[in-house]
């Protein structure tokens, strides 16, 4: 078995704002890494390499962010046929890992979680 060094509060920042999406729980996901779910689906975890965080978001949304933030965005080969992004983990803009969160979450929430969620976020502003 291999060795991981990967550090949890690497993915604090991560977590913290995707469990502010409604429905979202913490998990722990692939080689016991931490994670962050959405009805039981993977919306973002730590790599067990510890370098970079996957985020569920998406092929079209994906070359978009990928264009416009380079240095942020990645695409290891392991995850060019899977609709996620990979993220360098010391990204601490918060608007653009709360942006992208926020399209991840949408993709896995229920209609009427969207919904509830856009006409609560209209009302506050």
């Amino acid at each position: 078995m291999k060795p991981f060094n990967y550090n949890y509060s690497d993915f604090d920042l991560v977590k913290t704002i995707a469990l502010t999406f409604p429905g979202t729980e913490e998990s722990i996901s692939h080689e016991a890494t931490p994670s962050v779910k959405m009805r039981g689906k993977l919306m973002c975890r730590l790599h067990d390499s510890g370098q970079f965080i996957p985020i569920r978001i998406g092929f079209d949304a994906r070359n978009h962010y990928l264009e416009r933030f380079p240095e942020i965005f990645h695409l290891p080969d392991h995850f060019k046929n899977y609709p996620y992004i990979c993220m360098w983990k010391d990204c601490h803009d918060k608007k653009l890992i709360a942006e992208v969160l926020e399209i991840s979450w949408r993709s896995l929430a229920t209609k009427k979680l969207v919904k509830d969620f856009d006409t609560s976020k209209n009302s506050l502003g």
